[in-house]
């Protein structure tokens, strides 16, 4: 395309090494490889009749997001994207499942947790998913439950089908621990918040990160009303969850500039989820449940924070824009390294690094330190 816009030609030659002709790329070739555009795919999801499409659908959303990437569009702006995509992949799915399953007249809705809770999927990311409903007036609250998990373990396994595996921890609608009433919801997370135990603070990193995909918004609502309402008149379950969040700390080295030897399976790489931009998603969560802010993205929820708490616009630019770096390194290795049918890792060698990257990063650490040592005054955590 360069040097057909450079010498105002319409045709490129091709040749081999011996410098033999091998074949000739037209200015319609190089569109017709632009053929997979937002709009086309967004058409394909939606007319869907089938998981096998589906699949098809979502391996062109990679492909896009990875043209995006390589365009230079920034990580915040690509994570949104990916995750927009994915939703309506999901709620296709769902769309699917819900001809063999028929909820006519019952309040529920699909949850989204973790990273597509957050708006912040890259491209290697697995389900995290839950249901929450209202039993209507006479109905068998048990009988209901069985049906919703039917449907969600049909839906589970459709969504492993077209792309999104199988959550480890088993953190999905299928599940009967996520497949809930309102009230039950509610209740479970006033007990995590009562009683901030080492298991009850974990699910909180997941949970507490949720939003709506598919069904009665109103439910989700109601959740984070609750949510916040509690989280925010119970100062000691922040305090745990700020000592929680400072037991991992961003990999800056006294002597060298990063520390590598932090996961003893992989020497000599850091971890940039682990030691990067979760340290901002656990920070930026705490100050919007004290906060009262509403929205679930890490970005968001540290610009709506410190306007809140009168944090001053270049510290949390500076705060932001280390997150941003550290998740676009995140995506260029997964697209790197990622091979068809295998998930990329977040498993980075900084030797490997640039040397301005290799600055940029190691103040993008910077920034984690020193928006976690904010948290820890903030919340008078002792080391």
């Amino acid at each position: 395309m360069l040097a057909m816009a450079t010498h105002g030609i319409r045709h490129v030659l091709v040749t081999d090494h011996a410098g033999c002709l091998s074949g000739v790329v037209s200015e319609r070739d190089l569109f017709a490889l632009q053929r997979v555009g937002l709009r086309q795919i967004r058409q394909a999801i939606e007319a869907a009749p089938n998981v096998a499409a589906l699949k098809a659908s979502a391996a062109d959303v990679r492909q896009l997001s990875f043209n995006m990437l390589a365009q230079g569009i920034g990580a915040e702006q690509l994570t949104q994207f990916i995750s927009a995509l994915n939703d309506a992949l999901t709620r296709r799915v769902i769309q699917l499942n819900l001809e063999n399953h028929d909820f006519t007249g019952i309040d529920w809705c699909w949850l989204a947790f973790g990273s597509e809770g957050r708006d912040e999927q890259t491209f290697s990311t697995d389900q995290d998913n839950g249901i929450v409903f209202v039993v209507p007036d006479g109905e068998d609250k048990d009988g209901l439950k069985q049906r919703f998990l039917a449907f969600a373990l049909a839906t589970n396994q459709d969504l492993d089908q077209v792309g999104f595996p199988l959550c480890k921890g088993n953190i999905m609608a299928s599940n009967p621990q996520w497949c809930l009433t309102l009230d039950e919801w509610k209740a479970q997370f006033s007990k995590w918040i009562r009683t901030p135990e080492p298991v009850a603070l974990l699910n909180a990193t997941i949970f507490f990160d949720f939003r709506p995909l598919y069904g009665k918004v109103e439910l989700p609502d109601a959740m984070r009303r609750h949510l916040l309402d509690q989280a925010s008149a119970t100062p000691i379950f922040l305090q745990a969850m700020a000592r929680n969040a400072l037991e991992v700390g961003p990999p800056l080295g006294k002597i060298r500039d990063f520390v590598t030897d932090l996961e003893p399976d992989h020497p000599g790489k850091i971890d940039l989820k682990k030691y990067g931009s979760r340290i901002f998603v656990d920070v930026a969560r705490i100050y919007a449940l004290a906060a009262g802010v509403h929205g679930t993205n890490t970005l968001q929820r540290l610009r709506l924070s410190a306007q809140k708490m009168n944090i001053r616009g270049e510290e949390i630019n500076a705060v932001l824009d280390g997150l941003n770096f550290i998740q676009l390194l995140r995506l260029q290795h997964q697209y790197l390294e990622g091979e068809p049918g295998r998930q990329g890792d977040n498993l980075i060698d900084p030797e490997k690094l640039n040397e301005l990257d290799r600055r940029i990063l190691k103040e993008s650490f910077r920034q984690a330190r020193k928006i976690q040592s904010r948290l820890k005054l903030d919340y008078q955590v002792n080391n």
